[in-house]
This record gives structure tokens, C-alpha cells and sequence, in this order.
């Protein structure tokens, strides 16, 4: 197979880390974008190209992106649902991706590929695929900063960019330091104050990058690829950890109307602390709901393969043993 080229921004971080460690496997030549202050530990353990960058900076962007690269990944994107990070959010999920989108436009981009969200669909009560409204839009600001997002493709599209727009619902596997992995390793050390009442799909880190890259070449234009897979209550989570760990948990499960309250609460306390709570209005919702998704389309079209929940949980609790982000012996306090 004739080497290829890629650009990836977002390379620092979960899903990125795991994209690039698969693309350099496979023979790709890469080129990741990292922010002056990344923590470049993992990824200098790769053969790629490091270059200095933002989404948001333009220039920096154009500097950074080569020439007529086989795909650009577009990972990067703030996840938070703290209303503090507004501003922040937006310029990053919908004008760092319009930046993207351009430069992968002047750069002659063959396939653009975009990382968004199953959130972009807002927290439907019945299950839904890619024909579905995307309800996030006038939503909370993380979905309806990623609707506007898939938008800035769109627009792209519509000017002759060949993208395609994956939409991962929770992503659980290695290199994750920030976000399903804390759920994790508070359940591990019994530090929930409560389980949420809700459930959701959720879907390994490396069935979703094989998705990435398998799009380059079999992802349609303009289309919406759900990657989701088994649903599970958070409940169900926190047993499974115990369990793996061999340690009890908290089982105490929380409340809808309360998680929305405290997240309220919690919310009007950031206004004078500055700092993001724990749980957020945007977050108890999302928490609180029971969210269930269809992949049979990226299973048809993509090759995309769900993996069960104890598998990826399995591998997500080596790597943070490993890395000790959780203590292997559990003490009691």
C-alpha cells in the first residue's frame, strides 16, 4: 500500500492519541498540531511530525497543515458543560473548525474527516440513527456548539471539500486522563456522592479510530456516521468496575430531579468561585437521561465493529493500573 498522508488535530488528546498510534501503525505519514503547552509525553513516543499550532490562530493552522495530504482528522474540540467555558468553547468547536475546514480547502485536502458527537442529536427519549432531528441544535452549548460545528463542514462541502462526520457516543479506552476515565476511578475509589440515574451507548476507543480511518476511503460525502453500541446505566458502570477491581462501590443512585437541582445549584455557586463544578445543569441532564443509539449504518458502510462494554472497561482499567490513576489495593477511609 502506497504510504499516506495525514494532518490531525486534537492529537494530544483521547481519541487523537489512539488515531495517531493506529495511522503510524499502518504506514501513515503524520503530522499532528499540538498547542505550545501539550503534554506531548505519549505522542513523542510516535514517529510523527510535531508542529506547534491552534485551531483557533489561523495562521498558525496554515503554517502547520502541508500540501495535498490523502486526510485531515478533525478530533479536536472542548467537551466541558460548564457555561463558564462558553466563549472558549465556541471559538474552538465552530470557528477553530471553520479554520480547519478552510485551510484543508487552500491546502487541496483529499478527504476531510470530522470528529463531532452523538450529542449533536440532542437526548431524544427513543432510540435514533442518523435520520433524526438534530435536536442538540438551540440546546445545551456543547451540542449545539457541535451541530454548528457540522455546520462549518457543511459549508465547507458546499465549496468542494470531500468530509464525512463521524459522531462517537461515549468513548471509553487507553489514553484518556480527562474524561470517562475519572467517572472510572472516582467508582473505583468510592468517591461518587452519587451514581447518575441515566444510561447511555457507549463505544471503544479503537473500534472508533478504525472508523476514522476507514472513512478516508468508504465514507460518503456529507454524511453522518453514528458510532455508538451497547447502552448501559451508569449503574450497570459502577458494578462492572467493582467488579474487574474486586472492591465494592457506592450504589447509591441519584435522582433526576435532584441531579438537575444540584447541577443548578452548583452552576449559580461557579458564578462566584470561577471554577467548574462537578456536575453542571448541562451535565445532570446529559447524566440524567437515558440515551440510545443506532450504528447500523457505519456497521455497513464503515466496517465498524461495537465492542462490548466489559472488553473496553477492561482496557481502560489496565491502562490507568498501569498508569496509576487508580490504586490497585483500595483502602477505606
Amino acid at each position: 500500500m502506497p504510504n499516506k498522508t495525514a494532518f490531525v488535530t486534537g492529537g494530544t488528546g483521547f481519541i487523537g492519541l489512539n488515531l495517531i498510534e493506529h495511522l503510524v501503525q499502518s504506514g501513515w505519514t503524520v503530522t499532528a498540531l499540538h498547542r505550545p503547552e501539550s503534554r506531548l509525553t505519549q505522542l513523542q513516543k510516535y514517529s510523527v511530525s510535531l508542529v506547534k499550532g491552534t485551531i483557533e490562530d489561523f495562521a498558525s493552522l496554515e503554517r502547520a497543515m502541508p500540501e495535498e495530504l490523502d486526510a485531515v482528522f478533525h478530533v479536536a474540540g472542548d467537551t466541558s458543560m460548564w457555561p463558564g467555558h462558553l466563549q472558549r468553547q465556541w471559538r474552538t468547536n465552530v470557528d477553530g473548525t471553520r479554520n480547519v475546514v478552510t485551510a484543508a480547502l487552500a491546502k487541496r485536502t483529499k478527504k476531510f474527516i470530522h470528529t463531532s458527537t452523538s450529542g449533536v442529536y440532542g437526548l431524544p427519549k427513543e432510540p435514533f440513527d442518523e435520520t433524526a432531528p438534530k435536536l442538540g441544535k438551540g440546546g445545551f452549548n456543547y451540542q449545539h456548539s457541535k451541530v454548528m460545528a457540522e455546520e462549518e463542514v457543511s459549508a465547507g462541502i458546499a465549496r468542494g471539500l470531500d468530509a464525512v462526520i463521524l459522531n462517537p457516543a461515549n468513548v471509553i479506552g487507553r489514553y484518556d486522563w480527562n474524561s470517562w476515565s475519572q467517572f472510572i476511578r472516582r467508582a473505583a475509589n468510592r468517591q461518587l456522592p452519587l451514581i447518575p440515574p441515566g444510561s447511555h451507548c457507549y463505544c471503544d476507543v479503537g473500534a472508533v479510530v478504525r472508523a476514522h480511518v476507514t472513512a478516508v476511503e468508504k465514507g460518503r460525502t456529507g454524511h453522518n456516521y453514528i458510532l455508538g453500541g451497547t447502552s448501559a446505566s451508569y449503574a450497570e458502570i459502577v458494578q462492572m468496575v467493582g467488579k474487574m477491581l474486586g472492591r465494592p462501590t457506592n450504589m447509591w443512585v441519584g435522582r433526576p430531579l435532584g441531579m438537575r437541582l444540584a447541577g443548578r445549584m452548583l452552576d449559580g455557586a461557579s458564578v462566584i468561585t470561577r471554577s467548574e463544578p462537578m456536575i453542571t445543569r448541562e451535565s445532570a441532564a446529559y447524566l440524567s437521561a437515558n440515551i440510545r443509539c443506532r450504528s447500523d449504518k457505519a456497521v455497513r458502510e464503515l466496517d465498524y465493529r461495537p465492542v462490548s462494554i466489559e472488553l473496553m472497561l477492561k482496557e481502560c482499567i489496565d491502562w490507568m493500573l498501569a498508569e496509576k490513576l487508580i490504586d490497585p489495593v483500595f483502602v477505606s477511609h
